[in-house]
């Protein structure tokens, strides 16, 4: 059975740890892509990602380019919009990516944290009904971060486990829609 990468509808047979990584080197490797090729990774209507840049959750994209970075944030909001506002998924990840125009106040790039998240997604040992095998595969990979602080690495722990349990919902969200179309 394929899954497809979070919030994009690109399949794959499986994840793996740094699929998500090897994925971004390929699609990037020659700059940026177009909100065309933006819209068909994360099957997103381009009006719908364009107001979003309009709202500033998204930065403007540079000559109609846009940038792994801005890709990575696109799917992350995607991933997480079932469950959660925009607004409070833009916070989240401000809280450790800062504000999309400044790179210098950024822990960590948004494509990092999309990256290891799917790499925590990876973990077969991870089971979303058992709290302490989510805190041990959030744990393992928050410590993958080069973050010195300890609070940092707990802070990034706790978005980690934030964007699960959304990202969980959503998908059982999912699930339970489908079962119910199927009865209908």
């Amino acid at each position: 059975m394929n899954a497809t990468f979070p919030g994009t509808t690109i399949e794959v047979t499986k994840l793996e740890k740094g699929s998500t990584q090897a994925l971004f080197d390929g699609i990037f490797a020659t700059g940026g892509i177009t909100l065309s090729q933006v819209s068909i990774m994360t099957g997103l209507e381009p009006y719908l990602i364009q107001n979003w840049v309009k709202r500033g959750f998204v930065t403007h994209p540079t000559g109609r380019i846009y940038s792994r970075e801005q890709f990575a944030r696109i799917v992350i909001i995607n991933m997480l919009r079932e469950t959660l506002q925009i607004e409070r998924i833009c916070t989240l990840i401000h809280i450790i990516g800062g504000k999309p125009e400044d790179k210098s106040d950024d822990l960590i790039g948004d494509d990092i944290l999309y990256h290891k998240y799917v790499d925590m997604l990876a973990d077969e040992n991870i089971n979303i009904m058992d709290e302490s095998s989510v805190n041990a595969a959030v744990d393992s990979i928050a410590q993958d971060f080069d973050v010195h602080e300890p609070c940092k690495k707990k802070q990034l722990a706790e978005i980690l486990k934030a964007m699960l349990y959304a990202h969980a919902a959503s998908e059982l969200k999912s699930m339970s829609s489908s079962i119910l179309s199927d009865l209908s």
